[in-house]
């Protein structure tokens, strides 16, 4: 049988680390980048990991780094995308503008300037479809306060998930809203102190009561959605905490409406 090819982009990142771990305990190739060589990501590549440097907030480094990886991944069939950082954090009145606009580089633009070069070579021959996942995040039914390039971003690509989806009809396009998962993207709101609003003392409780969805949690939504068909979960966002995936009930409500977890405005006055 032939072993399933992931490309992880940001392995350096929380969720993509564990989730490298726990697929190239599955015999996975995994193919990916990093920014900061942690010592877990030299275990990764002990492990197996051929990994490549990429900055995100650079255009020479996204290049060099797909042009590598086109060379160590030749057919990809899941390709996931995990970078992500809060910062700007304060009002957008506040906020220095080019830090605004290099976090919609980093969290949106650049992330599809990869996806764009690395659809190339994907693997035409998957039974379900190659797979795209990407993470949303708050914003998505209410306005939060201090995030606005963060929030804008996350849905900017729920929308284009949506939109890539009807216009590439053999991938798979996917966004999982995680939820409060206790990664390093924390220290952003942290750093910002009272100037992040009330999700200031929001975090700090979460730390203090340790609430946060479990990072098995989220890779088992992962898992499952990279075997769903694309009828049932191209073009839509889940979320970790309050969606029921996995659950047969879900499927029937998702293959009669294609409509559903999805960005719609319902009704008009």
């Amino acid at each position: 049988m032939k072993k399933i090819s992931a490309i992880i982009i940001g392995v350096s990142s929380d969720l993509g680390l564990t989730l490298s771990q726990r697929w190239l305990k599955r015999g996975w190739k995994i193919t990916g980048s990093y920014r900061k060589k942690y010592p877990q990501v030299r275990e990764l590549e002990r492990a197996g990991a051929r990994l490549v440097y990429c900055d995100l907030c650079g255009i020479a480094s996204l290049r060099r780094a797909a042009a590598k990886i086109k060379k160590l991944c030749r057919a990809w069939d899941v390709l996931v995308m995990a970078p992500a950082s809060l910062n700007p954090v304060g009002p957008f009145i506040k906020v220095d503008f080019k830090d605004w606009e290099n976090s919609l580089r980093l969290n949106f633009i650049n992330q599809f300037f990869l996806i764009q070069r690395l659809l190339a070579f994907r693997n035409k021959n998957s039974s379900a479809g190659p797979c795209v996942l990407l993470f949303s995040g708050g914003g998505i039914n209410d306005a939060p306060t201090n995030y606005s390039a963060y929030t804008v971003s996350k849905i900017a690509a729920v929308k284009m998930a949506e939109l890539l989806d009807a216009e590439i009809k053999d991938v798979r396009f996917v966004t999982i809203g995680p939820g409060w998962v206790k990664t390093k993207i924390h220290r952003d709101t942290l750093a910002a102190g009272p100037g992040a609003g009330v999700n200031y003392q929001r975090t700090l409780e979460k730390f203090k009561t340790d609430d946060f969805t479990p990072m098995e949690r989220l890779l088992d939504c992962c898992d499952w959605l990279v075997k769903q068909p694309k009828k049932i979960v191209s073009g839509r966002n889940f979320h970790v905490q309050h969606d029921l995936w996995g659950r047969e009930k879900l499927i029937k409500k998702l293959t009669r409406d294609p409509h559903l977890l999805k960005l719609r405005k319902y009704g008009s006055i």
